[in-house]
């Protein structure tokens, strides 16, 4: 039972002190997607979508929740953010080849279809997206990804 005392202020003292540790913040502004908007140039559903639901992890561009501010949480969330800029950043879309694009679109698809994105502990607090939202995201990668085929093919000839 001592040690358990022990053990219990230490894990609090440790817990008192990361909380002045903070990880850097993921927000260079708005900037930071316009390339990609200017490119897509989305409707304002796509928009929303992008907003609401994708660019918090997947661009530099991120809206942190109140709950950032209590460690070791957001060590978590900055890791969460990091593997999904890893995966595909809006915010170097315009350094991929029409190739890359096309790939991640397609992924995007894959993803979304099998429900894979947004992540569950995203959607724990923040809701999942809706069926029609799910479908207009689709249909807009599924066009998109045949302007990115085009343009491939355009630059073989």
């Amino acid at each position: 039972m001592k040690y358990l005392k022990y053990f219990l202020i230490a894990l609090l003292g440790v817990l008192v002190v990361i909380q002045f540790i903070k990880p850097e913040k993921n927000t260079d502004g708005y900037q930071s997607v316009a390339l990609f908007e200017q490119e897509i140039v989305p409707t304002k559903e796509i928009a929303s979508i992008f907003k609401n639901n994708c660019y918090d992890c997947h661009s530099d561009q991120t809206n942190y929740p109140w709950y950032n501010n209590i460690a070791p949480i957001n060590f978590w969330l900055e890791e969460h953010i990091a593997d999904g800029k890893r995966h595909f950043n809006v915010s170097t879309w315009d350094t991929y080849s029409a190739r890359k694009k096309d790939h991640k679109l397609e992924e995007l698809i894959e993803y979304v279809e099998q429900g894979e994105m947004p992540l569950d502990s995203y959607t724990w607090l923040h809701g999942n997206l809706s069926e029609k939202d799910t479908e207009i995201l689709l249909q807009w990668a599924q066009l998109s990804r045949i302007i990115y085929q085009k343009e491939m093919l355009t630059t073989i000839e």
